[in-house]
């Protein structure tokens, strides 16, 4: 079996993935279940797919069996919410069902942190938002862009724009995207 990981996630490397030092005591199929009942208690949540590099039973697409081998022990939870793609996926550790548990733990603790009455800039779901498939990649923040620090004074921007776009422009060989990035990236830095 084949895991879809979402294509913009970052993937743990394999020699970097270890044993879950706490030792989740839960079964793997618990560790699974855990995660369809945590997005169950969600509202505006439907289409539900959990998928894992073992094989998943007939009788419920959800689980895997609770012996299966596997080739990659990350685990990916995928579904709409309020009509919007979501994702959550874990490969930190080194067995599916530590990664199940770890992600039922990061859907519960979102669920709670939306509930309380703090107010931040965005909603604990929007880190869940898939991009649309037509979307564009973001650009890198601005400093990245320009090569300035975030604090840079208006006349480092400057100077740093005007080089960047020596390099970038079209009639100097560089890409139409590339210059309309670092020009973004000026107007962003300078209008903060």
């Amino acid at each position: 079996m084949s895991l879809d990981w979402p294509p913009k996630f970052d993937r743990t490397e394999t020699r970097k993935r270890k044993a879950y030092p706490g030792r989740f005591r839960v079964t793997r199929s618990t560790a699974f279940q855990n995660i369809l009942d945590e997005l169950r208690g969600w509202e505006g949540v439907r289409d539900v797919q959990l998928d894992s590099g073992a094989e998943h039973t007939k009788k419920n697409a959800n689980k895997p069996y609770a012996n299966a081998s596997y080739d990659d022990p990350g685990v990916v939870v995928r579904f709409q919410k309020d009509g919007e793609d979501m994702a959550a996926a874990c490969d930190r550790w080194d067995n599916p069902r530590d990664n199940a548990q770890d992600l039922y733990h990061y859907l519960h603790e979102t669920r709670m942190q939306e509930q309380r009455g703090t107010v931040t800039g965005q909603s604990e779901y929007d880190k869940l938002r898939l991009p649309s498939g037509d979307a564009e990649a973001a650009d890198p923040p601005p400093h990245v862009t320009l090569g300035v620090h975030e604090d840079a004074s208006e006349s480092a921007i400057q100077n740093a724009y005007r080089k960047r776009v020596a390099e970038t422009h079209p009639d100097k060989g560089g890409s139409e995207e590339s210059f309309k990035r670092v020009v973004r990236a000026k107007e962003a830095m300078l209008d903060d």
